[in-house]
């Protein structure tokens, strides 16, 4: 990969670090990289990590393209307890008896979020109503109701089921929530969950393990920036 003019254009994927907003990590590399038009393909919560890609110079003008591509996330669903945000950013405010979760029940209630599906966004997201984020509304306790929107889910597969904890892969479509399929599937288990970890590992053909970790790319642009 060539460093030498990003206004040009260049697509970076990064290996986005935990508790970093996918807006961090575009000012870090702007910053590194000197040119304002750095922008990224699909936002990563905060607690999230995982392939981000970004584009920049004249490349910014495949964002939307990228977007739109399939993504591939692994993570863990923790049953037994709710969170309003429907992950670990935010405290648990109930918790729910885990003694009669099975296997078989939940492979069967799975199903239903599998295909094309209304999904309910959670009220800590980034959708505007009435042109301010959701998030901003629920963090200062107002109501916030968002529509379902259509999504597609075209595979949710189960990698470790130690309950209350399991480990998933699902892949699916642009705008699908990944935290809301956590807590959708602890309502429809009869229990409650919310999602602790999340790694997206693949957008489009672009795969996790061909991304940059933040600092080492940071390095390498500013020592070339020295050398040239």
């Amino acid at each position: 990969m060539s460093f030498q003019d990003f206004s040009e254009g260049e697509v970076l994927l990064i290996d986005k670090p935990k508790d970093w907003t996918s807006f961090d990590v575009v000012a870090k590399v702007r910053n590194a990289i000197r040119i304002k038009k750095v922008g990224h393909a699909g936002t990563l919560d905060p607690m999230a990590t995982g392939l981000l890609i970004l584009c920049t110079g004249n490349f910014t003008k495949r964002i939307e393209q990228y977007m739109a591509e399939e993504k591939e996330y692994e993570g863990t669903i923790l049953f037994g307890a709710t969170t309003p945000s429907y992950d670990a950013e935010s405290e648990i405010d109930s918790r729910f008896d885990t003694s009669s979760l099975s296997e078989s029940e939940l492979r069967a209630q799975v199903q239903q979020f599998i295909g094309e599906i209304e999904q309910v966004p959670p009220a800590f997201s980034a959708v505007k109503i009435n042109g301010q984020r959701a998030y901003k509304l629920a963090r200062k306790g107002k109501e916030v109701v968002l529509e379902p929107r259509q999504v597609r889910v075209h595979a949710f597969e189960f990698t470790r089921i130690e309950f209350p904890e399991v480990d998933f892969r699902i892949v699916c479509s642009k705008g699908t929530y990944i935290r809301s399929l956590a807590h959708d599937l602890g309502k429809a288990m009869n229990n409650g969950g919310h999602l602790t970890r999340l790694v997206r590992t693949r957008i489009g053909q672009f795969h996790l393990k061909d991304a940059w970790n933040l600092n080492t790319l940071v390095e390498k642009i500013r020592a070339e920036r020295i050398d040239s």
